[in-house]
């Protein structure tokens, strides 16, 4: 991973979105998007770049609410197919969590589909504890 630069954007980064590897965002980003995702103080992107391109990232949002202690929602992880198996996703993650300790977070936590044992194992492998929890969604319409 020596050629791996691991780290969070700032609001004025929205050009390294610009260079992204196959397969690592579910489609390309849009620009108004990323702006209001990167001004957004409680939206936090981390990137790993290899040869100035995104070859993965990992978003998370800092969650507060009256009466917990803040949060780190983990919403996606995702790694170009070429450079998995690196330690790249772990890099990630630890980038997010530091920063959410230095935010005041106690907990970070993040959802992974049931039928999805790739994403399960490697959050497992990073001492995250599955749990009894059912998401629900809704469809908010047009």
């Amino acid at each position: 991973m020596s050629d791996i630069e691991v780290r969070l954007l700032e609001a004025s980064d929205a050009a390294v979105l610009q260079r992204i590897a196959q397969d690592v965002f579910d489609g390309p980003p849009f620009a108004p998007l990323t702006h209001e995702f990167l001004t957004d103080p409680r939206h936090h992107l981390a990137v790993a770049m290899c040869a100035g391109e995104v070859v993965g990232f990992a978003s998370g949002v800092h969650y507060v609410h009256p009466d917990k202690p803040p949060e780190l929602w983990i919403n996606e992880v995702g790694v170009t197919p070429a450079m998995q198996r690196r330690g790249i996703g772990r890099a990630l993650l630890d980038c997010l969590a530091e920063h959410a300790v230095a935010l005041g977070c106690r907990e970070a936590w993040v959802l992974a589909d049931s039928d999805n044992a790739v994403a399960r194992r490697f959050y497992e492998a990073l001492g995250g504890e599955a749990s009894p929890a059912v998401m629900y969604s809704f469809d908010l319409g047009d």
